[in-house]
């Protein structure tokens, strides 16, 4: 029932794939150093990339982006066809029409439970002025504040 922003992590495996996934488990952590955290289950497909890749952008979604959080939390399919991105400086995937991105430096990481928590040192980031985001809250999405 902590109504959360939505965000996409993307960021380019050694091996020069792109890998992304929709999380709300987003973070501030430090002004100074700008610090963020994110976190990730350990099952997850895409861990060993994201526990051995040297940086990652964290795209905030904005009010109009739904359907691309639901196809970067969806299984079984190229997330990234047909998806307008940039290539960050460090390499990860920018989402086009994002409110906000983090490009960080994968400083560190702690197991905690089922889940890893990754803190990221934020080197570049960007935001649209103006842009609603979107909201999740008690399962569902919000393009609105709900309360």
């Amino acid at each position: 029932m902590f109504a959360t922003g939505v965000t996409i992590v993307t960021a380019r495996a050694a091996d020069g794939r792109l890998v992304g996934l929709t999380a709300n488990s987003f973070n501030s952590v430090s002004l100074t150093p700008p610090l963020v955290l994110w976190s990730l289950s350990q099952a997850a497909t895409s861990m060993e990339a994201f526990r051995q890749g040297s940086h990652y952008a964290i795209n905030i979604l904005a009010a109009d982006q739904q359907t691309l959080a639901l196809r970067f939390a969806t299984r079984g399919l190229d997330r990234f066809a047909d998806v307008a991105f940039v290539e960050g400086r460090c390499g990860a995937p920018l989402l086009a029409g994002a409110v906000a991105t983090f490009e960080c430096f994968n400083r560190s990481r702690y197991t905690e439970g089922d889940h890893v928590i990754f803190v990221g040192e934020v080197e570049h980031c960007t935001h649209r002025e103006g842009v609603s985001p979107l909201l999740y809250h008690g399962g569902k999405f919000y393009t609105e504040h709900p309360l």
